[in-house]
């Protein structure tokens, strides 16, 4: 039997691919807003970054997120963005992909 195809996503900041499950999408919405795509379905510009907080600090700081969106990120979201990734390397934030299966 032929293995299922696994979707592949490069992280803007250290440009390693990984399966698309294992990644966080950040989204720019049609109507200019940047957030975290739990889901991976909103419509808009997406981006990926790892896990791995150093990938989150390098992309903030590279302003690569910046280029992956064709935007600027506003001050208020680039710390959503910190605070977000911050939970993710200490585990409050909930991983709802993994509940998907």
């Amino acid at each position: 039997m032929p293995q299922r195809h696994i979707p592949q996503r490069t992280c803007v900041a250290c440009r390693s691919e990984r399966p698309k499950r294992e990644m966080v999408r950040i989204v720019r919405a049609p109507d200019g807003a940047v957030g975290v795509d739990s889901t991976g379905k909103r419509s808009g510009r997406g981006a990926y970054l790892c896990l791995q907080p150093a990938c989150w600090q390098t992309a903030l700081k590279r302003h690569a997120l910046d280029k992956a969106l064709k935007t600027e990120l506003s001050a208020a979201d680039r710390e959503a963005l910190t605070a977000f990734g911050a939970a993710q390397a200490t585990g409050v934030v909930g991983d709802e992909r993994q509940e998907r299966g």
